[in-house]
């Protein structure tokens, strides 16, 4: 009789050879692991802290989505979906406005449809003044005096573009509301006036003011003022001290550590109280940067937009993003964020959401 030990030797060999033999016979991707979903967000700079640590915890409890995101200005975050035709399956902005303005009124030319036809609005905010206790004249600037001091020709302010982000129209704004509000008839001109090659206008009819922003913003040689695309962007320039005070909104100034200039509320543009003082001041953009679109911004209580492009390649994906959002994990991500959401869920076109998230309204 053969050897036993010989015998099981040989049978492990045998077994070995079969199982190697299948290896080769099985496609590559029997053996491979499963592609993750791929999950395209774009957002406005202001979400970025939020958003990644959302992101985070969305992957924790999702481990088949892989998220991609990518922040900008609100504005150049709708341009990416409606003039250079990406791929994008979240879209979040920090005015609500702009998807209506942007991506209803505009068809993707692939399907003849609107970019989008219904938004939620996500989660408010207010502007504040974001300095150091090194900026120039911190023991001083106060809710009375700050346009004054933001006018010193030995202050540096930093401003987000208001060609390409919400904060910095926004921002002009506040200056004019500023100068109604206390009278000072130079009040807009002294902080920008000799600041940009073209002049940002102010026109005053009364019960409306106007501002006006050239096709061309470039700031000047001695400017005090440093441009950046987003308002994110100022963040490095207070840190390293190149600039004394940016606007900024009020989480972002909260979740970086800031010292924080909380302007009255009927500047700020975050309380809803004073909402026929805001709509008292229009921002129009004097070119066509959007090929079928002319963009007006209205002075209005801040509020972000979240929606999903009819041009979404993963657009279930981004339903289970939001269902996580509104979740007790993603509100207390929002909320620790220093920028809770608005609740109950506030929607345009609730009738058009997906299946998914209407019954997130009760629907």
């Amino acid at each position: 009789m053969e050897n036993p030990c010989l015998f099981h030797l040989n049978m492990k060999r045998l077994i070995c050879l079969i199982l190697a033999g299948l290896l080769l016979i099985l496609p590559s991707s029997a053996c491979a692991p499963k592609e993750k979903t791929p999950l395209v967000v774009f957002a406005a700079g202001s979400l970025m802290k939020p958003f990644s640590d959302l992101e985070k915890a969305f992957e924790s409890a999702n481990p088949d989505i892989d998220v991609r995101a990518e922040y900008h200005g609100s504005i150049q975050v709708m341009r990416h979906v409606t003039d250079l035709h990406e791929d994008i399956d979240l879209v979040a902005t920090a005015d609500l406005s702009l998807i209506p303005q942007l991506m209803y009124a505009v068809n993707d030319p692939d399907t003849g449809k609107p970019y989008a036809d219904w938004a939620i609005a996500m989660a408010s905010n207010k502007l504040s003044i974001a300095y150091t206790p090194e900026s120039k004249y911190a023991s001083e600037i106060n809710a009375e005096n700050w346009w004054e001091v933001l006018s010193r020709p030995d202050v540096k302010v930093g401003l987000s573009d208001p060609r390409f982000d919400a904060v910095g129209y926004r921002m002009m704004m506040v200056f004019a509301l500023a100068q109604k509000e206390t009278g000072k008839a130079t009040l807009f001109d002294d902080f920008l006036q000799d600041q940009f090659q073209r002049p940002v206008r102010l026109i005053d009819l009364g019960d409306q003011q106007i501002i006006r922003i050239p096709e061309l913003l470039e700031t000047t040689a001695n400017s005090r003022i440093m441009m950046r695309g987003s308002s994110v962007a100022l963040i490095a320039l207070l840190q390293s001290g190149e600039v004394d005070y940016a606007f900024e909104y009020d989480s972002v100034i909260r979740q970086h550590g800031f010292e924080r200039l909380e302007l009255p509320d009927n500047l700020n543009l975050g309380n809803p109280d004073f909402e026929a003082d805001y709509a008292s001041v229009t921002v129009r953009l004097d070119f066509k940067r959007f090929k079928t679109v002319d963009p007006v911004f209205k002075g209005e209580l801040i509020r972000y937009g979240l929606t999903i492009p009819s041009s979404a390649p993963n657009p279930d994906a981004a339903t289970r993003f939001i269902q996580f959002l509104y979740s007790e994990a993603g509100q207390k991500v929002m909320q620790d964020n220093y920028h809770p959401l608005i609740l109950p869920l506030t929607v345009d076109h609730p009738e058009l959401l997906p299946p998914a998230l209407q019954e997130m309204t009760g629907r």
